[in-house]
């Protein structure tokens, strides 16, 4: 079984970084995933049947949470004693929540008209920003462990890639 004390990326025995080698995430999944799957554990103990189920969760939760650029820089931070994504604190500049906020409107309007190219272009530009700002995080986590100065842009990747969620539900509406 894995050792629950173990983070994310010990369990997967990756340095805990922003950016890594997504091919050794991949594998290191798939070797613990076929090491602990229940049904391995089909004709064991209540015991072995119950920690493999909980061993086979704590493995697929950490694998969506490295995966997914979002994710894995709040658990960074997370790791490092700071919360970005708070409940009460979720101030982001004001410059890029009005471009964010243009945005919206803009995919409104498109919507409106059935204009799917106009919504495809926002989507290109939100995923481009998004990008530059995971290009920004791995400097600011990796390179420079400027924790607390990566909060708003955690934030702010955050609000991006919800946008480009709601961007792609928009495309699939005009595609029905």
């Amino acid at each position: 079984m894995i050792d629950f004390s173990h983070n994310h990326f010990e369990l997967f025995g990756l340095a805990p970084r922003f950016r890594f080698d997504a091919a050794a995430l991949d594998s290191a999944y798939r070797k613990l995933q076929s090491d602990v799957h229940p049904d391995r554990f089909a004709t064991g103990t209540d015991v072995e049947r119950r920690l493999a189920l909980q061993s086979s969760a704590r493995v697929n939760e950490a694998y969506g949470a490295l995966k997914d650029p979002v994710r894995r820089a709040q658990y960074l931070l997370r790791l490092n004693g700071i919360e970005a994504v708070g409940e009460t604190d979720t101030q982001l500049p004001f410059e890029f929540l009005e471009r964010q906020l243009e945005r919206r409107e803009a995919a409104d309007d498109a919507l409106a008209v059935a204009d799917e190219r106009a919504v495809s272009a926002l989507l290109v530009a939100v995923r481009a920003d998004a990008r530059e700002i995971e290009d920004a995080l791995a400097q600011q986590l990796d390179r420079d462990h400027a924790f607390e100065a990566a909060r708003v842009r955690v934030r702010e990747l955050t609000f991006l890639h919800k946008l480009a969620e709601d961007l792609d539900a928009m495309l699939a509406s005009l595609d029905e």
